[in-house]
């Protein structure tokens, strides 16, 4: 399945230049012009990632940063400007941004931006499916039993678990240990 990207311009040109770009590397790309735009998208369909300018007129790109990770914690935002500063940089990821693209944009590091971003979620979405397959009690499906013994040893496990504590397993051999 492709990942879904959300491109976020006042500039026509350079919309048309990345959505063509991102396009050709395989990603389904949306374009939106100003940051308003960008918010009502994010709240009508689920994007993989968006990229965000952040000088644009009408709504700039650090409040809708701010209301699309509102709507959206989970979605990496990747702030682009031909106006770079540390303070900017710093206000956006402080804000929740993923990173920090500056322009001109070097491609090479852009895909490699993208592509960190996308595992990010990836690794996101599959540690959320982890701990709901796990459940409130933080045992597997994959450990059954509901003997006095078993109930014992959830117990344990449930104590031991948060902790940094190394636990030794002892048993015969062939008990599933």
């Amino acid at each position: 399945m492709r990942a879904e990207l959300l491109v976020v311009d006042d500039d026509a040109g350079h919309l048309s230049m990345l959505r063509t770009v991102l396009a050709g590397w395989g990603y389904g790309v949306t374009g939106a012009t100003d940051g308003a735009e960008a918010v009502e998208l994010v709240r009508s369909r689920p994007f993989d990632a968006v990229l965000l300018d952040v000088r644009m007129a009408g709504m700039g790109g650090m409040e809708a940063l701010s209301l699309i990770k509102e709507y959206n914690p989970a979605v990496p935002v990747l702030i682009m400007t031909a106006y770079s500063s540390v303070e900017t940089a710093v206000s956006a990821l402080k804000s929740g941004a993923y990173d920090y693209l500056t322009k001109p944009l070097d491609l090479d590091v852009m895909r490699l931006t993208v592509e960190r971003a996308l595992d990010h979620l990836r690794l996101a979405r599959e540690n959320e499916n982890l701990r709901q397959k796990l459940g409130p009690g933080g045992v597997g499906p994959e450990i059954i039993g509901k003997s006095p013994a078993m109930r014992e040893l959830f117990s344990m496990i449930a104590m031991v678990a948060p902790t940094e504590a190394t636990v030794l397993v002892t048993g015969e051999s062939g008990t599933g240990k």
